[in-house]
Parts: structure tokens; C-alpha cells; sequence
């Protein structure tokens, strides 16, 4: 076992959002295949701005984004217009080359929830983008209703996003399991023990008399897992994991009882040992130095190009983009067909000017490594 903790990262801008990076980490590059973990949140969007990601690209993974409060629009080269919710799992393969956009929308006030990169295997790291959403069943256990005596034991209730799992609750189990496309083994699902909140104010971490709470979960012994405390603590294998903190278990586990101290919300992931290291570098994951190179240059090369298109609110037509088309001039289809076309953002947003996409940086002067555990 392993305890990680976070580390702080500004994601840019005037007011920026700093998120809590779980993964890379000194102690810990990846848990399976998942090899990115950003836990944010409760923002106050008011003092935080919010999530404001400009079109910007990714080649060689997967995203997989969960919310726990505040919604966020996601625009991609696929044509995409989602909206990412509680309690819905949008994952987006990159493969060969897509590029997105993600914003929390207007009527946001408190932003909550973790972002998750999936390495691909090599033989699927071309493959080509797509994107999914999946409403994952809510299972539920009990807990403090009408009518109940508030002295009844908290409810639990797991949503599983990804793969499979089962959860035991007083003698009770059930089973949940998520049908979207991974491309090798993988769990991913959000365990609430209580009623866990998203103030901004409010400590995370519970009082030291807070009632507890166990349930036992049924793993799969081949898989490495992270159990990702956002709010309360848990108590695993004698370990105590604070909000904020993960804790990675190797392979060897088949079933696994836990207990949570206060209300507390859980986002478990699990995968085989992915057995391939991989460069991972900004927003691109490849195998060798020389495919971040290529991936950065072919980006760079379709942003100078959309750099050059203005679209005031209202236009339209071929050679400009225009709000929910992908862009049909200036060669971002025709001759960047790695990431696609770039799609704006409505007016609300007020982005200036509307056509900004994000460059990729200069890469360092020593040549990117292969990394893994």
C-alpha cells in the first residue's frame, strides 16, 4: 500500500482554478491504465472563474470526466456538444488526434468534481476518436429517509462508471457494471457513504466523533486500485485516508472491507498493471520523444491556422467558424485532419478573441523519457 498525496496546480489564467494532481505523481505514475488524476473542487465560481479551457488537443488516451456539483460544456472536433452533469460519465478517446474544449456553463456557482486520463494500449493509440455518455444505475442501500429514525445507520450508494464491481451493505449486494468501450481492463466508480456536500466552506475532513459506516467491496484480485477520498475519511487495511489523499493497493485483493468516518464520498479506480511505459508530455501521450514531437507540431501548425480566422458574434459561413459548426475553412479539415476542426463557444462565454485555441508549449531541451512503475 501507498499513500499519495496531492500537490497544487493553477490551471492558468487571470483567476486561476488550481486543481489537486493526483496522478503522475513521485510515488505513483499510474493505477492501471488510469495515468491522470485532477480532483477540484468545491469552487466558489465567483472567486475561481471557474473551468475555462480553450480548444486544446490530446492524441494516445482517453478523458473521462465526473462531476459531483456545477455542470461543464464540453465541444469537440467530433462535432460534440455535451454537457458533463453528476452522476454521468462523458469519455472521450482521443486515439489518434482530437481537440475539445471545456467550460463550466453561466448558471455554474460551485464547481466540483475529478478530471481522469486512460493511457491506450500501443496497438490502440491510433485508434479513431469518439465519444460516449453513460448514466450510470444508482445503487442504494438504506440510509436516513422520511419518516426514518435519524439514528439509523448513513445510506451508501455506488454509481459505477466503468467496468464492474459489488458492494456489500449490511449483508446486502449489488452488483453494478458499465457497458462504455475501454480498451483495456479497468473499475471506476463513485462510492457515497451519507450525504456529502460541495460548500465551499465547509471542512472536508470529519470530526473525530463522526458516526462510522462499513460496507465491503468485491474485487477483482488482478487489478492495482486508488481509492480517491474527496470528502470524510476511510479507514482501509488499518490506513487512514484523509480528503484530498489516495490510497493505491496493489494486485491481490479479492474483497475488502471499509470503513467511512463521516459523510463521505469515494472515487474508487482499478486496472490491471498497464505493463507499458509511456511518454506522456502536456496533452499528449505517446511511446517515443519523437511522438510528441510530431503530435505538437501538427497541432501548432492547425492553431497558427485557426489563429487567423475571426468570428464575431452572429457571422457565419465556410471560411470561419461559427458557433457549434466545426470549421470548414482555412484548411483546419482539409489540411490538419490529425485533430479535426475547432468549435467555438456560444456569446455567453465571451471569449476573446472567440477563435483562441491553445498552442502547445516549447518542449523541453532534453529529450522526453518513458515513464512508468
Amino acid at each position: 500500500m501507498k499513500l499519495i498525496e496531492p500537490r497544487p496546480v493553477p490551471l492558468g489564467g487571470l483567476r486561476a482554478m488550481t486543481v489537486r494532481r493526483l496522478l503522475p505523481s513521485r510515488d505513483r505514475r499510474m493505477v492501471g491504465a488510469w495515468c491522470f488524476i485532477d480532483h477540484y473542487g468545491p469552487d466558489d465560481v465567483a472567486v475561481t472563474g471557474g473551468m475555462r479551457v480553450a480548444p486544446h488537443p490530446h492524441t494516445g488516451l482517453q478523458t473521462a470526466s465526473w462531476i459531483f456539483t456545477g455542470t461543464i460544456e464540453h465541444r469537440d472536433s467530433l462535432g460534440t456538444v455535451a454537457d458533463v452533469r453528476p452522476g454521468e460519465l462523458n469519455l472521450m478517446t482521443a486515439g489518434y488526434g482530437i481537440n475539445h474544449s471545456e467550460y463550466s456553463t453561466p448558471d455554474t456557482t460551485v464547481l466540483h468534481g475529478i478530471q481522469l486520463w486512460i493511457a491506450l494500449p500501443r496497438d490502440d493509440m491510433n485508434t479513431a476518436p469518439a465519444f460516449e455518455n453513460f448514466v450510470p444505475e444508482a445503487l442504494t442501500f438504506g440510509g436516513q429517509g422520511s419518516g426514518q429514525d435519524a439514528s439509523a445507520p448513513a445510506g451508501v450508494q455506488a454509481r459505477v462508471f466503468l467496468g464492474e464491481l459489488g458492494v456489500t451493505v449490511d449483508g446486502e449486494t449489488k452488483t453494478g457494471s458499465s457497458p462504455v468501450t475501454t480498451f483495456s481492463p479497468l473499475l471506476g466508480a463513485e462510492i457515497l457513504v451519507g450525504a456529502p456536500g460541495s460548500d465551499p466552506r465547509a471542512d472536508k475532513n470529519p470530526a473525530e466523533d463522526a458516526p462510522r459506516r462499513t460496507f465491503t467491496l468485491t474485487l477483482n484480485p488482478e487489478f492495482e486500485h486508488g481509492f480517491v477520498v474527496d470528502t470524510g475519511a476511510l479507514l482501509i487495511k488499518g490506513q487512514r485516508v484523509a480528503a484530498d489523499e489516495m490510497l493505491f493497493i496493489e494486485p491481490g485483493t479479492e474483497e475488502l472491507t471499509i470503513e467511512a468516518i463521516g459523510a463521505t464520498r469515494l472515487i474508487l479506480l482499478g486496472g490491471t498493471p498497464f505493463g507499458e511505459k509511456i511518454t506522456m508530455w502536456w496533452n499528449f501521450i505517446g511511446r517515443t520523444h519523437e511522438d510528441i514531437v510530431e503530435a505538437r507540431a501538427a497541432w501548432n501548425a492547425q492553431a497558427d491556422s485557426f489563429e487567423a480566422v475571426t468570428a464575431p458574434a452572429g457571422a457565419s459561413g465556410t471560411d470561419i467558424v461559427t458557433d457549434g459548426a466545426l470549421a470548414a475553412g482555412q484548411g483546419a479539415t482539409a489540411d490538419h485532419p490529425r485533430f479535426g476542426g475547432v468549435v467555438l463557444l456560444p456569446g455567453e462565454y465571451d471569449e476573446k478573441p472567440r477563435t483562441s485555441v491553445i498552442p502547445a508549449p516549447d518542449l523541453p531541451n532534453a529529450r522526453l523519457k518513458l515513464r512508468g512503475d
